[in-house]
């Protein structure tokens, strides 16, 4: 089976030890349409099937070294868009704990536009960036501009997107992609009581764009729970959309999945048929799923699962209408990328708690995998309040 891995990460920004963790839980070997990466519960650290241990590293390109050893140099940032809530924390986080170690930053967005975000890598290039993150916006999409940068000996961290096909990538920080899926899984077996209640209950699914690597591991680790019960026809889906391919949403658009949800709920609920749950991905679909059941759903309001705590999203979980949201700390992602990005910058190697579960084509990937938690109406002012992430006017 797979093994668990939880590492202590202290950030000076986060107020509830809680959050102060990330690691590795289990992971998938291969991404694979059914079974993938996603959320088994961390227990305690352990050993992580690499041969690794919290904080080992793994080789990297040493930047270009004008840096001082006391940090400083510029630092390019790619983000994909500023469409979703997320990313604009991601990209203000990142560039705020970037200029307190002492790098310069140029931090850019691409409005989910490939070509401007090739144009905007390479500019990061010929500018002088010593050092890229890059969070993409399609993962097999910079093949070019990636050998450009390898060509200028310039290490490249792949950020919450792995970086496919192309061996300039140094290293990946992300979230445990797998274990996010496999709680969101869980949350829906324990809620229904699966393992317990008789059933038959309803399921649909709503996963992410097909261009996203993540996507597959959110996929794979909630499908690793519940298809048991779907095989034992404990859990139903009605419209039969279960393979990744029909139940990806191309871009994470809202208004995808809510004309999706549309099309279901007109097909097979507008009879009164019981939705029990809706397996979403993160909180882009889980709001167009919800407008939708808004709009044309007149039975009882079933669990709907998501990911990111969108302002919007948490608002709809102390209204009842969503379930639970995965809670990715974008500060602790952004303090260890900083960690990862001073290691390369002075002439180390970046600290990496996973060294087996990420092949991007070329080979595995040295990753540093945080672990996430997940947020309902009963915790989230501990975790999102609490923590300083929201003020209660922000949720108002």
């Amino acid at each position: 089976m797979k093994k668990k891995v939880l590492c202590a990460l202290l950030s000076a920004a986060m107020a509830v030890t809680l959050l102060t963790g990330c690691g590795s839980g289990e992971k998938a070997e291969t991404p694979a349409a059914s079974t993938t990466e996603a959320p088994a519960e961390a227990e305690a650290p352990a050993d992580n099937g690499s041969g690794t241990a919290d904080g080992d590293t793994a080789e990297t390109p040493a930047a270009d070294a004008n840096a001082e050893s006391t940090g400083g140099g510029l630092i390019g940032v790619a983000m994909p868009t500023k469409d979703l809530q997320r990313w604009n924390q991601d990209g203000s986080n990142m560039e705020a704990q970037l200029k307190a170690a002492g790098y310069e930053v140029d931090l850019q967005y691409a409005s989910n536009d490939i070509a401007t975000q090739v144009s905007q890598v390479e500019n990061m290039i010929s500018n002088g960036c010593q050092l890229l993150v890059i969070a993409s916006i399609n993962a097999d999409s910079l093949g070019t501009v990636l050998a450009q940068a390898k060509d200028a000996g310039i290490p490249v961290i792949a950020y919450d997107r792995l970086l496919l096909n192309s061996d300039a990538v140094s290293y990946y920080a992300t979230f445990d992609n797998y274990m996010i899926g496999t709680k969101q899984g869980e949350y829906i077996r324990d809620a229904l009581d699966l393992d317990n209640a008789q059933g038959p209950f309803n399921l649909e699914i709503f996963t992410g764009d097909p261009g996203d690597n993540n996507a597959r591991f959110f996929y794979g680790g909630a499908m690793d729970v519940l298809n048991p019960y779907i095989e034992a026809g404990k859990l139903v889906v009605q419209s039969g959309s279960v393979d990744f391919e029909k139940v990806a949403t191309a871009g994470w658009a809202t208004e995808t999945a809510q004309s999706r949800m549309d099309a279901i709920i007109a097909s097979y609920y507008a009879d009164g048929l019981k939705l029990d749950a809706v397996l979403c991905s993160n909180d882009s679909t889980a709001l167009g799923v919800t407008n939708a059941l808004s709009a044309a759903y007149t039975g009882e309001w079933p669990i709907i699962t998501g990911q990111d705590c969108d302002i919007a999203n948490v608002k709809n979980m102390i209204a009842g209408k969503q379930s639970m949201s995965i809670f990715k700390d974008t500060r602790m992602l952004a303090t260890q990328v900083v960690k990862m990005v001073d290691a390369i910058m002075k002439g180390g190697e970046a600290p990496v708690n996973d060294t087996t579960s990420y092949d991007n084509g070329t080979g595995v990937i040295p990753s540093y995998l945080c672990e996430p938690v997940f947020a309902d109406a009963n915790n989230y002012k501990e975790l999102l309040i609490d923590s300083g992430y929201y003020t209660e006017a922000d949720l108002q």
